[in-house]
């Protein structure tokens, strides 16, 4: 039976972290009201539970269910089994951050009239510079 390890983050909206774990690859990522139970390697219903889970047979051969659960602030924290923690470390947290705060800029630009005029990623870091920009009449 795996330990599963919990990791706060700064990620708040439940839609755009599904749309980030697709971005990611995750083809199936599950997006509930509620928490639903995750589950083992072996099938077996853990007692963490989580609004989003990427399934166990989407993660890979002898792996866990990955999931996100939402915390008392309205932050989300990742639950990770220490097996599959080798994969979903934190550079891959790190990662999934960076694409949420990609697409929460998007969204606050366009409900503010701005454009994307550019973007860049910096191939060291991962890191992502939006040049936005709005026209004032």
């Amino acid at each position: 039976m795996s330990h599963f390890t919990k990791v706060r983050t700064a990620i708040t909206d439940q839609e755009r972290l599904v749309a980030v774990l697709r971005e990611l690859g995750f083809r199936e990522v599950e997006s509930h009201a509620r928490p639903t139970p995750l589950y083992g390697y072996q099938g077996d219903v853990r007692p963490e539970k989580a609004e989003v889970a990427v399934r166990r047979r989407h993660v890979g051969t002898a792996s866990n269910d990955i999931g996100f659960h939402r915390t008392a602030d309205g932050t989300f924290e990742a639950i990770i089994s220490e097996f599959d923690r080798r994969k979903y470390n934190a550079e891959w947290l790190r990662k999934v951050a960076r694409r949420y705060g990609r697409l929460t800029a998007l969204a606050y630009a366009e409900a503010n009239g701005f454009t994307v005029a550019a973007e860049e990623t910096d191939k060291r870091t991962g890191e992502v510079r939006l040049t936005l920009r709005r026209t004032v009449f």
